[in-house]
């Protein structure tokens, strides 16, 4: 009995040693498990995109900042997108303060003159560039023909638009598109028509003569005219805000904030009276720019 019980002992002494070294490997892998990272959950928040390194303008004489230097020619420098000049906080050097890559990467395609029709090659040369950040601004000199019966249909308008788009789209998938408003030329006319040097340089006729020519007159038809093209105006920004939904969600709509700055006759250049200058494009730069441009 004495050797039967002593074995008994025996054996349950060494059960207790494995059930021992069996909870200690338990605690030690418990708490491993405790410092190990949590699954990401549909909650967790999506990473930010870098800002971009590339950028390139499209558009006419506003973006290419016709009027914002002492000559009247196009100053890149001041131009509210790709600016590179201290004037003007463009959004190039707002993304350059944020990314240092973007560094000399800020192309101007925007030409003085350009109508829709223009966007496609502009698009092109923005391709060729591998631009990753676009900005738009088109239709202005659409509406400031001769006449009015001059100014580019609707229809044909967007279909100008959709087809610099495309090329975009296809050539640059993964990059940013803004798509911005085309600015209140009826309100431009409402501030300056009544002030003697403005509407001085406008009756020579060679400034927007659809909506500016003979700006102090009341007759029936000049006011008819001058609302023909504010409604001309209004519809391709429709267009444009249809287009760039269209586009899809890498292009991004200014809201008509463009449109809607109360541009007065100090945020444009004393030569035309009507291309911003370095005041007004800061201005253009401040209300359409998209913020940390992650979309």
């Amino acid at each position: 009995m004495r050797n039967l019980s002593y074995c008994s002992m025996t054996m349950i002494r060494r059960w207790h040693v494995v059930v021992l070294v069996i909870l200690a490997v338990v605690a030690i892998a418990c708490d491993g498990a405790g410092e190990a990272a949590p699954e990401p959950t549909k909650s967790s928040k999506p990473v930010t995109r870098a800002y971009p390194s590339s950028m390139a303008a499209l558009g006419d004489s506003i973006t290419a900042g016709v009027g914002s230097c002492l000559a009247f020619l196009a100053c890149g420098r001041n131009s509210w997108s790709t600016g590179s000049g201290s004037a003007v906080e463009s959004h190039y050097r707002r993304i350059l303060d944020k990314n240092s890559k973007i560094k000399n990467h800020a192309d101007n395609f925007a030409e003085p003159g350009a109508e829709a029709d223009a966007l496609a090659g502009q698009a092109d040369r923005a391709v060729d560039a591998k631009a990753q950040y676009v900005t738009i601004l088109i239709g202005a000199n659409d509406a400031c023909a001769g006449r009015v019966e001059n100014m580019t249909p609707v229809r044909r308008f967007r279909e100008e638009v959709d087809r610099g788009l495309g090329r975009l789209k296809k050539g640059l998938p993964k990059t940013r598109v803004l798509m911005v408003s085309i600015p209140d030329l009826y309100r431009l006319w409402e501030v300056g028509h009544k002030d003697e040097r403005a509407a001085g340089v406008w009756s020579e006729g060679r400034i927007c003569p659809s909506m500016l020519a003979d700006p102090t007159s009341t007759a029936r038809a000049d006011a008819e005219r001058r609302r023909a093209v504010r409604d001309r105006i209004d519809a391709y920004n429709t267009q444009l805000r249809k287009a760039c939904k269209a586009y899809g969600k890498k292009c991004r709509w200014d809201g008509g904030r463009a449109h809607e700055v109360r541009f007065t006759l100090d945020l444009v250049n004393e030569i035309d009276y009507f291309h911003p200058n370095v005041e007004g494009q800061n201005e253009l730069a401040d209300v359409v720019y998209p913020g940390r441009i992650d979309w």
